[in-house]
C-alpha cells in the first residue's frame, strides 16, 4: 500500500531509514492528474530503484498564468488509486506552506537552457521549475530523479541545474509516452473538446513529416513556415513556436547537422499543447 506523506520531516525520516538499510531511492516529480506518461517513468523508477517516491505539487511559482493555475486538473485520490497499482512506496504530497512557509526568500534560475521557448513565452516559469525541483531534491534525498522527454527543454534545465549546484542525483530522461494516434500524453488534453481532441494528433504527424525533411537535408527556415501553416490549417489558432535546436545546450540550427530536436508549442481552443522530437 502506498504511504501518503506530507510532511518533509516525516519523508526525510523514512528515506533514511531505507538508506541505512542499503535501499536505493528513486523519485518521480510530478504535478498530479497522473496519466500513462507519468506511470511509464513510476515504472522505469521501479526498475531501477529499491524504493520509489512520487511526488505531486501543483507548483505555483512556475505558473505566470493564474487562470492556468485554477484549472490544472487535481485528482488525488484517483492519482493514488493509480499509484497503489504500480507498487509505489511513497506518495509525497505537500501542502503549499510546507514547500514554501512563511518567510521564503530563494528563487533558483538557470540561464542560457532556460532563455529560450518556453523561457520566452512563459516568463519565470522556469525559475519555479528549477526552484521547486531543487526543494523536492532536497526533501527526498532520492539518488535517482525520473522526467519524461515530452517537456525536453525542461529535461535540460534540470540538468544543469544538479550539475551545476553538484546535487547528487541522476536524472534520467524517459521517452514520450503517446495515444494510439500519436498526441502526446498530456494531463492538459482533459480539456479539450471532441473536435479540438480529433484535430490534436495534427500536430505530431505534422511534427514527423518536418523532422523528415529536415533529417533528409532541407533549410530549417522554409521548412518550419511551411510546417506552421500546416499546423494551423488543421485547426490550431496559433504556434507561440516551432523550432529546430541542437540537443545540447538548445541552440537555435539552420540544418540538422548534429544531434536535434524540433520543438512547438501550439494552442488549440484555450488548451496550448507541447511536444517535441528528435531529428
Amino acid at each position: 500500500m502506498t504511504q501518503v506523506i506530507r510532511s518533509s520531516a516525516e519523508l526525510r525520516e523514512k528515506v533514511a531509514g531505507w538508506k541505512r538499510s542499503g535501499m536505493f531511492v528513486g523519485v518521480v516529480p510530478t504535478m498530479g492528474a497522473l496519466h500513462d506518461g507519468h506511470l511509464s517513468l513510476v515504472r522505469e523508477a521501479r526498475r531501477q530503484s529499491d524504493r520509489v517516491i512520487v511526488t505531486i505539487f501543483v507548483n505555483p511559482m512556475q505558473f505566470n498564468n493564474a487562470d492556468d493555475l485554477t484549472k490544472y486538473p487535481r485528482d488525488e485520490g484517483h492519482d493514488l488509486a493509480l499509484l497503489e497499482s504500480e507498487g509505489v512506496d511513497v506518495l509525497f504530497a505537500p501542502e503549499v506552506a510546507e514547500v514554501y512557509p512563511e518567510g521564503f526568500a530563494t528563487k533558483v534560475s538557470v540561464a542560457g537552457v532556460s532563455e529560450p521557448l518556453e523561457g520566452a513565452f512563459r516568463p519565470g516559469h522556469f525559475d519555479g521549475v528549477a526552484t521547486v525541483v531543487a526543494k523536492l531534491f532536497g526533501m527526498t534525498q532520492a539518488g535517482r530523479a525520473f522526467f519524461g522527454e515530452k517537456d525536453w527543454q525542461q529535461l535540460q534545465v534540470v540538468r544543469r541545474l544538479v550539475e551545476d549546484l553538484n546535487i547528487p542525483v541522476k536524472i534520467i530522461g524517459c521517452p514520450t509516452i503517446r495515444e494510439a494516434d500519436g498526441l502526446a500524453m498530456s494531463s492538459r488534453n482533459v480539456r479539450l473538446s471532441t473536435a479540438e481532441r480529433a484535430a490534436a494528433p495534427g500536430l505530431h504527424r505534422i511534427l514527423e513529416a518536418a523532422a523528415a525533411a529536415l533529417r533528409a537535408g532541407a533549410l530549417a527556415r522554409e521548412t518550419l513556415l511551411d510546417a506552421e501553416a500546416e499546423i494551423l490549417e488543421a485547426g490550431f489558432r496559433e504556434v507561440d513556436y516551432l523550432d529546430l535546436r541542437s540537443v545540447e545546450g538548445l541552440r537555435p540550427l539552420e540544418r540538422a547537422t548534429e544531434p536535434a530536436r524540433l520543438l512547438v508549442a501550439a494552442w488549440i481552443g484555450d488548451v496550448r499543447l507541447i511536444d517535441n522530437i528528435a531529428v
